[in-house]
């Protein structure tokens, strides 16, 4: 669904003015999208999932190691598709406020695409260069949104998502380099004069929601503090998006209803999208893209 048919909607958990400031800047910060109920559950299933990785010595389809990853001392960067491993967080994605808030921005007609569950350990957890996710997982709109829930209060110092605002409006960036190989990044040389102004922190407290339009640029700076900084990240759609390419992270709940209904026609927007390399055989993840 295009913004301006999103737009003729009331909205559902979003204030009318929250609802502007997404569309004029392509990110915003939420607080108390999970209570403390969804908070206690959530982070049991990520310790759940974190002692699983104790017996995992290399990055696999489920878990992406940090240096220093073993038994008596785990450390993460991603849970792959968390709702494929746990119950909880398929009940988060579909039954809680996240998709609210989805639907208040991409449409009363909501289906959901993928998640993951991204760490950044105490000392060391990296930094993400500046990107734009859809050219990852193009669909033939730009409704997709992603909505990433704190599970734990993240400040300055952990390394919390940084969105460059506006910079949703003008055309696409490409996520290759000059020898074409797939890096999702961007050099900073490439970004507009006087970009460091627009630079917002998406920090808050546990259980706040941080909400990317699927064009804007974002990153995150490295976690220099003593606590680690996990983000549950939800990505939805416009029931009418359809995706071009292969889910880079399959999962059995893709294109699953979780507001409205489902669609009789697709929707496309006018502006295309640079189509991404063939994640049918297998996506490694980000960072080794950004490694080149």
């Amino acid at each position: 669904m295009l913004m301006e048919d999103v737009l003729k909607h009331p909205t559902r958990v979003l204030s009318n003015r929250q609802r502007e400031q997404f569309v004029e800047e392509g990110c915003l910060v939420v607080e108390d999208v999970a209570d403390e109920k969804w908070l206690k559950r959530l982070n049991q299933a990520m310790q759940d999932m974190v002692d699983a990785s104790r017996e995992i010595t290399e990055s696999d389809d489920r878990f992406i190691l940090e240096e220093g990853h073993g038994p008596e001392t785990p450390r993460l960067r991603r849970l792959s598709s968390p709702v494929t491993h746990h119950e909880t967080f398929w009940e988060f994605a579909s039954q809680s406020k996240s998709a609210d808030v989805a639907a208040d921005l991409c449409g009363p007609d909501v289906k959901f695409y993928h998640s993951k569950l991204n760490f950044k350990w105490p000392k060391g957890g990296h930094k993400f260069d500046w990107h734009q996710d859809i050219p990852a997982w193009p669909h033939t709109d730009y409704s997709p949104v992603t909505v990433g829930l704190y599970l734990d209060d993240c400040t300055s110092e952990q390394g919390p998502l940084l969105g460059i605002r506006g910079s949703h409006k003008p055309p696409m960036h490409s996520m290759y380099d000059k020898d074409r190989n797939w890096t999702l990044r961007i050099p900073e040389e490439d970004l507009p004069s006087g970009w460091q102004d627009d630079v917002v922190e998406l920090k808050g407290p546990a259980g706040s929601a941080v909400i990317i339009n699927c064009r804007v640029i974002h990153g995150s700076a490295a976690n220099a503090s003593d606590r680690m900084r996990p983000i549950l990240l939800n990505v939805y759609s416009s029931a009418d998006s359809m995706p071009y390419m292969a889910n880079p992270i399959p999962n059995p709940y893709e294109g699953a209803i979780v507001r409205g209904k489902p669609a009789r026609f697709s929707c496309h927007d006018p502006r295309g999208c640079e189509l991404p390399p063939d994640w049918s055989g297998g996506y490694v993840g980000p960072w080794q893209h950004q490694s080149r």
